[in-house]
């Protein structure tokens, strides 16, 4: 695997087949760019589930927090791991004694191990590195061009307003065109005709 890029259609496939998601390094912290990613992951429809010793007897937007990965109850699709590249080594090794292993371990912006990358690969399991599941999925689903950032889609359609149940291209639904009073004016002036 290149690590240096990964096709749309590889990161496509990892976003629409898993549906646990154990998150190592979670935060409740709603200023941390863990608590954005778990919560925006959450709504999304996926199985979140936060691991962080130091938070245990805690929940981070309504699912309790456990120490590590031994002690989830069920099946994990995904690691996605927000740890310091020093830290993902132990990490990996935790995924591979589990008796279930997850399809996929995902590290975050600016993180990348190559040892535990090949380590993991020699597995069987599927590597994302210096990604954030959050970005690609926004990109993906087309939900980050309806803020008006640049997806990388040429078009000269402007997307639709997401509505609640609306269909996304990642298999999908919205969770709703956002509560904003400028999003609320926008889908009362499509849907008006303005």
């Amino acid at each position: 695997m290149n690590h240096d890029s990964y096709s749309d259609d590889y990161i496509r496939e990892i976003l629409n087949s898993v549906k646990t998601v154990a998150m190592v390094g979670a935060s409740p912290q709603n200023v941390r760019p863990s608590y954005f990613v778990f919560k925006y992951l959450a709504e999304r429809g996926y199985d979140m589930i936060p691991i962080n010793p130091g938070q245990v007897g805690k929940s981070l937007v309504g699912k309790p927090f456990v120490a590590s990965l031994r002690e989830i109850d069920r099946p994990i699709d995904m690691v996605d791991i927000f740890r310091s590249a020093e830290h993902i080594m132990p990490v990996v090794d935790e995924v591979l004694a589990l008796q279930v292993r997850p399809k996929v371990i995902w590290l975050q912006l600016g993180v990348r191990h190559d040892e535990a990358a090949a380590k993991a690969e020699a597995a069987g399991i599927k590597v994302v590195m210096n990604r954030c599941p959050k970005i690609e999925y926004g990109r993906l689903s087309s939900e980050i061009s309806w803020m008006g950032v640049n997806s990388r889609t040429l078009s000269s359609k402007r997307g639709p307003v997401p509505t609640t149940g609306m269909r996304l291209s990642l298999n999908r639904g919205s969770i709703g065109g956002g509560s904003t009073a400028a999003a609320d004016r926008a889908a009362k002036d499509k849907n008006n005709g303005v």
